[in-house]
């Protein structure tokens, strides 16, 4: 929940849900929203897999989903959960054998498709492999492969197919005394997946897992999922994301935290406030941008910025956030702390100061957060 009692119109009620576990993150209830991404190398080779896994959680992935097409996959699956900072999750389609095989392999979570994975007796047998070895499951309904029956009554895929697609599954879960499951009900096109994940929220408490999918390129896939997955988010909907980017998923993870920052949900790192630039700008705000995003990457604890080329705006961002430099004149500006002025920085030394001043700002909440923590045990 995202409450503000100073600024109520910034205020985002989250849909009540139940919790489950996702290996170690919880996911639904009050657990924060937790975001996913998908590798795209060979899952039978480990150390290309594993170097995946592991750019995708040092920039924040909670969880990671992996394909396992085949039984290569299905065996390299076991060193990679094993060696995996974050839980696995594997992507099963058209064979069940290969979620029985996951499950053994110590997977996670399961991901069933509903329009292929098969009939009801072997869903049944995912279920207790599931059970027998500790995995959740997300039933992941698309609307490129939703089951023959429901296109026959509706005709096309809809939100109402795609709903009803998903709650046949819940009840076979249920049915086997199956609780620990999330669901999702994807589509590329953003109206069909917003419609269809607000009739899921008022039909279910289970978990929400929200993506549109197949969204596109960089550009074009990030602004897909900020509005989609962005309006739902608002709404309250949504337990855990994955922005679907042709892309690397290291992209997708800094897309999807971006998204949530963005509404206040989570915070991890430097949020970066800048202007677009124009005639007025006392530096080149752009290149300055671009420098200190990737010298500000590896700072994992939450902090505002503002860079701002003049004094228009500069002042009045600065009050807003923990550190601040807007352009002056003469080759000069001026740096705030907490929203005062500190002191002029000439535009020469401006990304080695700014890069300090944010690096021991880090130090020290972390060294006071660690010391309140000690002194709470």
């Amino acid at each position: 929940m995202s409450l503000n009692p100073i600024r109520p119109w910034r205020n985002i009620e989250r849909r009540t849900s139940r919790q489950i576990m996702v290996g170690k993150v919880p996911v639904g209830g009050d657990a924060p929203i937790s975001v996913q991404t998908m590798t795209n190398t060979d899952t039978s080779d480990v150390k290309a897999t594993l170097d995946q896994v592991l750019r995708a959680a040092e920039v924040g992935a909670d969880i990671v989903r992996v394909s396992t097409p085949d039984e290569a996959s299905t065996r390299a699956l076991k060193e990679i959960c094993r060696e995996s900072p974050v839980p696995i999750v594997a992507d099963i389609h058209f064979h069940y054998r290969r979620a029985i095989e996951a499950a053994e392999a110590g997977a996670a979570c399961l991901r069933i498709n509903p329009g292929n994975i098969g009939d009801e007796r072997r869903v049944k047998e995912v279920i207790r492999a599931a059970k027998d070895h500790g995995c959740s499951i997300r039933i992941g309904v698309n609307a490129g492969s939703l089951e023959k029956h429901l296109l026959e009554k509706y005709g096309e895929p809809c939100p109402d197919a795609m709903v009803e697609s998903a709650l046949e599954h819940i009840r076979i879960l249920e049915d086997n005394d199956f609780r620990d499951y999330k669901v999702s009900v994807k589509a590329s096109d953003v109206f069909l997946a917003a419609a269809a994940y607000q009739g899921l929220a008022e039909a279910t408490d289970a978990p929400i897992h929200l993506g549109i999918t197949e969204a596109g390129g960089m550009i074009a896939g990030t602004v897909k999922s900020a509005i989609g997955l962005g309006n739902l988010l608002w709404m309250g909907i949504g337990d855990t994301i994955r922005v679907s980017l042709s892309a690397d998923p290291v992209e997708e993870v800094k897309v999807g935290f971006e998204i949530l920052k963005s509404l206040g949900l989570r915070t991890r790192g430097v949020q970066i406030i800048s202007c677009p630039s124009c005639a007025r700008q006392g530096f080149d705000v752009i290149k300055t941008v671009e420098i200190l995003e990737k010298r500000l990457d590896h700072i994992k604890t939450p902090m505002s910025l503002s860079i701002i080329g003049c004094v228009v705006n500069g002042p009045g961002e600065a009050l807003m956030t923990d550190i601040g430099f807007t352009g002056g004149g003469a080759g000069a500006g001026m740096v705030y702390m907490a929203g005062k002025q500190s002191h002029k920085l000439s535009n020469e030394q401006m990304v080695d100061e700014i890069v300090r001043l944010v690096e021991e700002r880090a130090a020290r909440l972390e060294a006071e957060a660690q010391a309140a923590e000690a002194a709470a045990q």
